[in-house]
């Protein structure tokens, strides 16, 4: 199997964003169109492209964004759209999702249990192995094409330090099918 480096890509980072003085829901729903629900109004954008949350204490959850820095600019575009400067605007990140691909198959029904730094099982529903990373603290799910899934990270760092373990635990415990 080969060493390589493993490219880790970042599906969605979670951020909120805490304005010096909260974002009023009735102004977001009546000046942009936004949606109640649930006592929260739901704002999309489509530049920069953003689904926007805005909770009962007038904070923006951004979902949707790659980077934190597109995340910013969606808060500061709704902001603005509400007359309201960005100045004082704090930035809480959120978890991480994200993707990498072993390129080799794996027999994931033999993934469970105990192993490594982790606890894992096989989801018949998803078709997948679920594993329970304690020593990065995160959930990956490995499906037999040896692409995974990664939830609840919060870094690309720590990602991809995982991706390295369980590539050296998976291939230590022979979990990856030799290609014919």
């Amino acid at each position: 199997m080969s060493k390589s480096a493993i490219e880790v890509r970042i599906e969605n980072q979670l951020v909120r964003f805490v304005p010096p003085t909260p974002i009023n829901q009735q102004d977001v729903v009546s000046q942009l169109g936004g949606q109640l629900t649930s006592g929260v109004v739901i704002k999309v954008l489509d530049r920069p492209r953003a689904t926007l949350v805005i909770d009962g204490e007038g904070r923006i959850t951004v979902h949707g964004t790659h980077r934190v820095d597109a995340a910013r600019a969606a808060a500061k575009e709704l902001m603005l759209r509400l007359g309201l400067s960005d100045t004082g605007l704090e930035t809480e990140l959120g978890p991480v999702i994200a993707s990498f691909d072993f390129e080799q198959s794996l027999d994931v029904t033999k993934i469970t249990g105990a192993i490594g730094a982790g606890t894992s099982s096989y989801d018949e529903r998803l078709g997948c192995a679920l594993l329970e990373d304690s020593r990065h603290n995160l959930t990956l799910k490995v499906w037999p094409n040896g692409r995974c899934v990664v939830t609840n990270a919060r870094h690309s760092n720590m990602v991809a330090m995982a991706a390295v373990y369980w590539r050296d635990q998976f291939s230590d415990h022979k979990f990856f099918v030799e290609s014919v």
